[in-house]
Parts: structure tokens; C-alpha cells; sequence
């Protein structure tokens, strides 16, 4: 399995096992200078191909970092994962895309929800256990590539 699937697939499950996990009325743990900001236009290819990207801002990670993405769009119970892109957490801006190919169903051009996450996988006691960074949504327009 090629290694952006593979790292979507973990982010996704790590994400799945918090949210069952935590209680309704927890948010993701953000330290002020910590943020995470979408653009406000996402690229549709004609294949399904979705890129989206933003900015982001990070500091003390201990572990690998990865900056998640997931649109919507008709369903706000629905969302697409769409790739992951590995963080610098120095407190400094960087910019991050993450790209993916939407097969499950067929997005259009028009509005769409993002939801982009800094998600740390810190090692505590010899598991890797995710810590969340920081989290933005961000309604956005889709535009064709």
C-alpha cells in the first residue's frame, strides 16, 4: 500500500478512536500561538482528484506530526479524508496541501466544509498515542483544476 493511504488510513482510525473515546464536549487541546488555516479555495480535478491547503502553526511536538484534512459537501455527517501531510512544529507559519482522490461518490464544483487537524502521535508508555495540536473549519468554494 502506497505510504499517503497508508498515513491517511492511521490519521483517519487515530481520529475515530479519540472521538469515541472522548467525551461530547472535548476539544482538540491547542496552545494560543498553535492554529491551523484553510484556504479559501479547494481544486477538483476531473478524475475526483481533491487538493486542498493552508496554513498552519505548531510548536512542541515530541512525535511525528501530520496535518489531516476532510471535506464535505451535500452531507455534513459525511466527510472525505483527503490525504495527510507530515508538520515542522518550530512556531514558525508553513504552508501545507494535502491532495486525495475521492472514489466513494462524486464531488462537484460549488461549496464545501473543510476540516483541517495538527495531530501529534506522542509516545506515552511505548504507544503512540495521538495528541491534538489544533483545529480549523473552514467553508471554502471548489473549483475545477
Amino acid at each position: 500500500m502506497p505510504l499517503r493511504p497508508a498515513l491517511a488510513a492511521a490519521l483517519g482510525s487515530a481520529a475515530l478512536v479519540c472521538a469515541a473515546v472522548a467525551p461530547a464536549t472535548a476539544a482538540p487541546a491547542a496552545a494560543p500561538a498553535e492554529s491551523v488555516n484553510v484556504d479559501p479555495t479547494g481544486r477538483l480535478a476531473a478524475d475526483g482528484t481533491v487538493t486542498l491547503s493552508g496554513t498552519y502553526t505548531c510548536t512542541d511536538a515530541t512525535g511525528p506530526v501530520f496535518i489531516s484534512a476532510s471535506l464535505s459537501q451535500d452531507s455534513p455527517t459525511f466527510r472525505h479524508g483527503i490525504g495527510g501531510t507530515q508538520a515542522v512544529c518550530d512556531g514558525a507559519e508553513h504552508h501545507w496541501e494535502n491532495t486525495g482522490e475521492v472514489a466513494s461518490e462524486k464531488l462537484k464544483p460549488g461549496a464545501a466544509n473543510v476540516e483541517a487537524t495538527i495531530l501529534e502521535l506522542r509516545n506515552t508508555g511505548g504507544l503512540p498515542l495521538p495528541f491534538f495540536h489544533a483545529a480549523g473549519h473552514q467553508d471554502i468554494t471548489l473549483t475545477k483544476a
